[in-house]
C-alpha cells in the first residue's frame, strides 16, 4: 500500500487542509499567508533600499558653502543667511546621522519681514540648492477639518505631488507656509469661540511640525472621501514659517521702551527711525503677544527677521543677483534677437517707484513689466535681424506716467 504524502508548507509547516491556498514548487510549498508576508517583507525592504538611496544622493552642504550660494541670489539680509545656513545644515545633518542614541529635535524656522523682502526667496532658493521637493502653502486658505476650505494636511498633498508621490523623497522636502500672521488669534487670550481659520489652524498644524505619521488624500481636498490615503512622516520635514505681522513693531517697541517720550525726542527719533529696525529686536514673547499660541512657537525654534529694504539694495536686486530681473529681461529680449540697452537713470525711476509703494523687490518686477509691454507686444513680430532697444529716462517716464499719478494720487 503506497503511504499518501501529505503537503504543507515549508515556511510555517501548516497543511494543505488548514489554509486556502498552497502553491506547489519544484522541491517544496508555500501557502497564501506566507506569500503575503513575503510580499510584505520585500516591499519593506525595497522601501528601505529606496530611503538610503534618497540619503545618499542628498547631499550636505556646510553652513558658509549654503550662505555662498544664498549670495548669489539675494542680496544682503547677512543675519538671516547666518540663522538659515546654520539650521537648514543642522537639519539635514540630523536626516543622515541618523543617530538613535540621542534623539535630535526639528529645526523649523519662523521669518519675519515686510512684504517683498525675501521670505519666500530663502525657502526656494535653499530647496534648489538641495535638491530636495518644495511647496508653497497659504495660511489664510487653510480651516480646521469639516469646515469651508483646506484641510491643514493638503499642504503635504502638495508636497507629495511635487515629489511626483514618491514619499521618501517627500519625507525630506520643505514647505513654507507664507503669511503665517494672519492666523493669528485676535488678542492675547484664549478663544472662547470657535476661531477654523486661525487659532483651529495652528492647532491642526503642531502634530505635523512636531513629527507624526499622516494620512494624507493624494488628490487633496475633501471630495474624495473613499479614495486612499498616503501615510507620510513629517519627522524630517523642513517647516519654514513666514509673514509681514504687520504692527509687532509696535509690541516690540512698548517691551524695548524705544518710542518716543514727547515732542522734544520725536524729531531725533523721526531722523534715527531707519537705524532702528523693530524686527531685529524681535523675541518669541512677541509672536505670543502678536496672536500666534504658544505650542506653535515652539515648534518654531528658529526665529530670524529680514530688514526693511531701500533704495540701494533694491537697485542691487534689480541688476545684480544671478536671476535679478533686468538679466530675466535681457534674456527674453535676446531670445528674439534683440539687445536690450537701459540707461542706468533709468534703474533709479524703477527703485523710486518700487521703494515709494513699499511693495520691496516684488514691486520690481511689476514696474519692468509696464516698462517693457509695449516693446515685447510689438518687437518680436519683426524678427529680420538684429535690434537694439534702447530705453532712456524719457521713454521710461512715458511708459510709466500712470504709476506716476497713482503714486501722486494716492500721496495726497
Amino acid at each position: 500500500m503506497t503511504k499518501q504524502i501529505i503537503q504543507t508548507c515549508a515556511f510555517c509547516s501548516k497543511k494543505k487542509a488548514d489554509v486556502d491556498i498552497l502553491i506547489t514548487g519544484n522541491s517544496g510549498n508555500i501557502c497564501d499567508v506566507c506569500v503575503l508576508k513575503a510580499t510584505a517583507i520585500v516591499e519593506e525592504e525595497k522601501t528601505l533600499t529606496h530611503r538610503d538611496k534618497i540619503k545618499e544622493d542628498l547631499k550636505l552642504y556646510k553652513p558658509l558653502e549654503i550662505h555662498k550660494y544664498l549670495d548669489q541670489y539675494i542680496i544682503g539680509q547677512e543675519y538671516a543667511k547666518k540663522i538659515l545656513s546654520v539650521a537648514v545644515y543642522n537639519h539635514y545633518k540630523r536626516i543622515l546621522s541618523g543617530s538613535d542614541d540621542l534623539e535630535l529635535d526639528k529645526s523649523n524656522i519662523l521669518i519675519v519681514g515686510d512684504t517683498g523682502t525675501g521670505k519666500t526667496l530663502f525657502a526656494r532658493t535653499i530647496a534648489k540648492m538641495l535638491n530636495v521637493p518644495f511647496c508653497i502653502v497659504d495660511a489664510t486658505s487653510m480651516t480646521e477639518a469639516g469646515y469651508v476650505g483646506e484641510d491643514v494636511e493638503s499642504l503635504l498633498t502638495r508636497l507629495l505631488q511635487v515629489a511626483n508621490y514618491d514619499v521618501a523623497s517627500a519625507e525630506r522636502g520643505i514647505v513654507f507656509i507664507d503669511e503665517i500672521d494672519k492666523i493669528a488669534r485676535k488678542n492675547d487670550n484664549p478663544s472662547i469661540t470657535r476661531d477654523v481659520s486661525g487659532e483651529g489652524v495652528q492647532q491642526a498644524l503642531l502634530k505635523l511640525m512636531e513629527g507624526s505619521i499622516v494620512n494624507v488624500p493624494p488628490q487633496g481636498g475633501r471630495k474624495h472621501p473613499d479614495q486612499k490615503y498616503i501615510q507620510i512622516n513629517t519627522k524630517n520635514i523642513l517647516f519654514i514659517c513666514g509673514g509681514a505681522f504687520s504692527g509687532i513693531d509696535k509690541i516690540i517697541k512698548n517691551r524695548t521702551g524705544k518710542h518716543s517720550l514727547g515732542f522734544a525726542r520725536k524729531k531725533n527719533i523721526q531722523k534715527n527711525e531707519k537705524k532702528y529696525h523693530g524686527f531685529s529686536y524681535v523675541l518669541p514673547q512677541d509672536i505670543k503677544k502678536y496672536g500666534l499660541i504658544p505650542e506653535l512657537i515652539g515648534r518654531l525654534p528658529i526665529l530670524t527677521y529680514l530688514l526693511p529694504l531701500d533704495k540701494s539694495i533694491l537697485l542691487q536686486i534689480l541688476i545684480e543677483p544671478k536671476n535679478a530681473v533686468i538679466k530675466q529681461y535681457k534674456k527674453l529680449f535676446l531670445m528674439d534677437n534683440i539687445e536690450l540697452s537701459i540707461n542706468p537713470k533709468v534703474y533709479d525711476l524703477i527703485v523710486g517707484y518700487a521703494y515709494d509703494f513699499n511693495l520691496g523687490a516684488r514691486g520690481l518686477r511689476s514696474i519692468c513689466e509696464k516698462l517693457f509691454l509695449d516693446a515685447l507686444y510689438s518687437m518680436p513680430s519683426n524678427d529680420t535681424k538684429k535690434r537694439v532697444l534702447k530705453i532712456d529716462v524719457k521713454y521710461a517716464k512715458k511708459q510709466l506716467k500712470e504709476l506716476e499719478f497713482n503714486n501722486l494720487k494716492s500721496a495726497s
